[in-house]
């Protein structure tokens, strides 16, 4: 009489098992230095993509991100866990990028040659496009010298609530978080911030 011998259900393997966020942290908090890495790898898009929008440069976002992802190893013994740590590192980025931008004042209006030659392939920006959003019927080409001209026209925190929702999706309540501040302020801040932008890219706005 034959008998079925199939293999028994088997885990995978610990190394092919995503490692949380959390055991990560905690590597990295005893100077794990591949732990930390790991972390920045999973979350330097979206922070990439804020700090771009939030200053429109590429040379200028590439030195912030390093020094966010410094900042964040010489404090993270200090990260107690009470928000996630995605939450945490971009907090970080945040209050570096509002500070730098405040300092630097960057040009009111940029012209296409200041522009990262590769944003058309920006999610970001792709992303913007198709959001319900006064420049959802503009070019891409259109959008690299507009968006910027209009987001410098903001105050430093009225633009990061742009880039964090209306760009990157994030919610209010997780915005707030982020910049220390209530949901409502963020509500706010995204109204005021919107209407600015309406008036500025009226033509656009059809």
């Amino acid at each position: 009489m034959s008998q079925n011998t199939s293999q028994p259900n088997k885990l995978p393997p610990p190394h092919e098992q995503e490692i949380s966020d959390a055991e990560l942290v905690r590597r990295a908090q005893k100077e794990d230095l591949q732990a930390y890495d790991e972390l920045m790898q999973r979350h330097q898009s979206k922070i990439y993509g804020l700090i771009y929008n939030m200053t429109s440069n590429q040379q200028d976002t590439e030195d912030l991100i390093q020094e966010v992802f410094i900042k964040g190893f010489q404090v993270i013994k200090r990260f107690k866990g009470k928000s996630s740590f995605y939450t945490w590192i971009y907090r970080i980025a945040v209050n570096r990028t509002i500070n730098f931008v405040k300092k630097r004042r960057i040009r009111s209006a940029l012209s296409l040659n200041d522009m990262d030659q590769a944003v058309e392939s920006d999610p970001a920006y792709v992303e913007l496009s198709s959001r319900e959003s006064p420049l959802r019927d503009t070019t891409l080409a259109e959008l690299q010298e507009k968006l910027n001209t209009a987001l410098q026209t903001l105050s430093e925190k009225h633009r990061a609530v742009v880039v964090m929702h209306d760009i990157q999706g994030i919610p209010h309540e997780e915005i707030g978080r982020m910049m220390g501040c209530s949901s409502g302020t963020v509500r706010s801040r995204l109204f005021y911030a919107r209407k600015q932008l309406q008036a500025v890219l009226s033509e656009y706005s059809q």
